[in-house]
């Protein structure tokens, strides 16, 4: 191993470490407050609230893959877990980039090209907020009024980011993005239909998120037939909002400001906070679930190996671009022909 790859692997390990410690702190810093909201409701619907983060987590991941996989680096299901789970540790670190930074270098280890992995996860992003917002302009106005009065102009952006996500607009911001840091524009830019089933992940990662919101808020004493769309609205105006405020780690403060405001006329005095963190904690549990059973059963075919040549076959070398994406293929050799000097 030489000396760049064990810095690189001892920087990547210090990254986990350092989101790790974070995580703890951010539930041990709770933890008085998470034993009183905990004790307000069931252990079922604790269990309940639990598998549906977990899987609209997954979902999440799924609609990143694909996008991954519309630029032009389709992975494994398994591979691509392993790198969703483990980077997204890094959104408890104070900034926003850390989570990115961990996925791009995570990805290298499968021949992902930094840049075609950056864009794969701003599109994943933007993705999650155009359709958080989508979600939160059709359900909250009907639902909350406290939540339509203060948040009013971001539902406005709704039409504006789902517009945005055309392949046509989205091709062009990537390729203008790309002439800036004089790179070459995009070998597979994102059709349409993997631009829908982006957004078909995404919107069932919403409902699911939105069913762990409804059963906490229903262990609580809520109660109405327009609960659950209330839940969901509340869940992802909350995330959203929590988004946009960079230095918090993982949105914390303004996410559940956010959910006890548009949950606030369903449920009764002092439950929306209980609300809010039980499922910050459970959330974060889940994403520590995520990230162990990533690390610990990562199976032998999915580690990144090198292909084995062929006898009498010359090993391929990689172009010296692989690293930073949109790389030329290299020629193919036919036998018993010498390659072109042109």
């Amino acid at each position: 191993m030489n000396v760049k790859a064990a810095v690189t692997r001892a920087v990547r390990a210090l990254l986990v470490l350092l989101a790790l410690g974070f995580c703890a702190y951010s539930l041990v810093a709770r933890w008085d407050e998470t034993v009183q909201a905990f004790q307000q409701m069931s252990w079922a619907a604790l269990a309940g609230a639990f598998a549906a983060g977990l899987a609209g987590l997954f979902a999440w991941m799924v609609a990143w893959r694909a996008l991954l996989g519309g630029l032009g680096s389709p992975l494994p299901l398994r591979a691509a877990f392993r790198i969703n789970a483990v980077s997204q540790l890094g959104k408890y670190v104070p900034g926003k980039v850390w989570a990115i930074v961990t996925q791009v270098e995570m990805g290298r280890a499968y021949q992902v090209p930094r840049l075609r992995n950056f864009s794969s996860v701003l599109l994943a992003v933007a993705t999650t907020c155009a359709c958080g917002l989508a979600v939160a302009s059709v359900t909250l106005p009907l639902t909350s009024q406290a939540a339509r009065e203060r948040y009013w102009w971001l539902f406005l952006l709704a039409p504006v980011l789902l517009g945005a996500l055309h392949p046509r607009i989205v091709t062009w911001c990537l390729d203008t993005a790309l002439r800036l840091v004089r790179r070459p524009p995009l070998e597979h830019p994102v059709g349409l239909g993997v631009t829908l089933r982006a957004i078909a992940w995404t919107m069932l990662a919403w409902a699911l998120f939105g069913v762990h919101t409804w059963l906490l808020c229903a262990a609580v004493g809520g109660e109405g037939a327009g609960l659950p769309f209330a839940a969901t609205g509340a869940y992802a105006l909350a995330f959203v909002a929590g988004f946009l405020v960079f230095i918090a780690p993982g949105g914390i403060g303004a996410r559940e400001a956010a959910l006890v405001l548009a949950l606030s006329s369903w449920l009764p005095a002092g439950a929306p906070i209980a609300v809010a963190i039980a499922s910050r904690v459970l959330l974060t549990v889940a994403d520590l679930v995520n990230a162990g059973i990533a690390v610990l059963a990562r199976p032998a075919a999915d580690r990144p190996a090198e292909p084995a040549a062929a006898a009498g076959e010359r090993p391929r070398v990689p172009p010296r671009d692989a690293g930073n994406g949109n790389e030329s293929r290299p020629e193919r050799l036919v036998p018993g022909r010498q390659p072109s000097k042109e």
